[in-house]
């Protein structure tokens, strides 16, 4: 008995439809284009926000071409811009954006469109293609 068993099982195992292929790896999807880039210091401290050139569905920049600003949540809430073309600024908002997106870890380099951000325990300092720049820590804001 347990001998047709075994051939009925066999039988039915070949009249089974063939496995599917393997499914191919993800593909990873590049940054959208239109869409913004954030990222954070890992103190949570200090977060960015690059915005490409033609803005976004929802922010256009007040200047032609890409905008990184930078936001410091302590000890006093401090925005600073860098358009593409143009001198970094310290601007007052009572918008509060900080802190979010992937953390870069100290040491390493965050880098995008025209910009280039260093991330270290003393800081985030950027600067622009342009040769535009600024300093951002716990203690400072400086644009040169």
């Amino acid at each position: 008995m347990r001998f047709f068993l075994a051939l009925a099982l066999m039988a039915c195992a070949a009249c089974s439809p063939a496995a599917p292929p393997p499914a191919e790896p993800a593909v990873e999807v590049a940054a959208t284009p239109g869409a913004a880039v954030t990222f954070m210091a890992p103190s949570g401290n200090i977060g960015c926000i690059y915005i490409p050139s033609g803005g976004t569905d929802v922010y256009q920049p007040a200047e032609p071409g890409a905008e990184l600003q930078c936001d410091r949540a302590e000890p006093e809430y401090v925005r600073v811009v860098l358009p593409e073309n143009g001198e970094a600024r310290i601007v007052q908002t009572d918008e509060r954006g900080c802190c979010s997106g992937e953390t870069i870890a100290y040491g390493d380099r965050w880098a995008e469109g025209p910009y280039t951000c260093d991330i270290t325990d003393a800081g985030v300092a950027c600067a622009s293609a342009a040769g535009h720049g600024f300093t951002l820590s716990r203690a400072r804001a400086d644009v040169h």
